[in-house]
């Protein structure tokens, strides 16, 4: 099943920091007591954050956590213990962590970073997405959604296996959407397709991969679930 190959892959670029400190409100999180040390896979992703404040690109600092955590599996306790962390320990690098956790993230924490900074900005939106049915003679689906940080325009493209029952097999993300598009339109029919509906094929896709474990997936999968995540989230309000 072939899947077209980004034209630029994006990767964190150093730039000029942000030095506002955070505003300090107290975290409240059940089941976890405070003062709790972070675990040694929370801090090889606290470690591998390190130079957020130095990223202010919001898809690289997305892109940046979100590779961070991609063998790491978090949970609400995960995102507890580091947000947590963070707030306990001001500084630069915690409090661009925050920002990034308090934009990405989705249910109870992101409300509990947003408590404690506000959010990266600007906001995330979603725009248009596109649909290759090559279900009946190849066995997959191919999705490209288009979203936007103010005017910086980006998409991420999907590959869903309809022959494994529908699980997502392959995701990246590029900033060249009329590139995605039409590698994509070279290999079957492009159709427009609702946002809502876009992104509930991709919620059932992942939902899928999520109770298979041993799932075969492309390692842009797990780097780019962060990502996917918080549109889906976006799609549906």
């Amino acid at each position: 099943m072939p899947l077209p190959t980004p034209g630029r892959t994006c990767q964190p670029r150093a730039v000029s920091r942000n030095t506002q400190r955070p505003t300090r409100r107290p975290l409240v999180v059940v089941h976890r007591p405070l003062g709790t040390p972070l675990t040694p896979v929370q801090q090889r992703v606290v470690h591998r954050c390190r130079a957020l404040s130095q990223v202010t690109d919001p898809l690289d600092a997305e892109l940046t956590v979100s590779t961070a955590v991609a063998d790491a599996r978090p949970d609400e306790e995960f995102w507890a213990g580091l947000i947590e962390h963070a707030v306990s320990h001001p500084s630069r690098r915690n409090h661009a962590l925050l920002r990034v956790l308090a934009a990405a993230l989705t249910g109870r924490p992101r409300e509990w970073a947003a408590g404690a900074v506000l959010p990266a900005s600007p906001p995330l939106t979603a725009g248009g997405a596109w649909i290759c049915d090559r279900s009946l003679d190849a066995g997959y689906l191919a999705l490209v959604c288009a979203y936007a940080f103010a005017e910086d325009e980006h998409a991420m493209v999907f590959l869903i296996d309809e022959l494994a029952g529908g699980v997502i097999r392959k995701a990246f993300v590029t900033r060249d959407q009329p590139a995605a598009r039409a590698r994509l339109a070279r290999q079957g029919e492009l159709t427009p397709i609702g946002a809502e509906a876009a992104h509930w094929l991709l919620a059932k896709s992942y939902r899928r991969l999520d109770r298979d474990k041993c799932a075969p997936v492309d390692v842009d999968v797990l780097r780019t679930r962060l990502l996917v995540d918080r549109r889906i989230a976006l799609a549906f309000g």
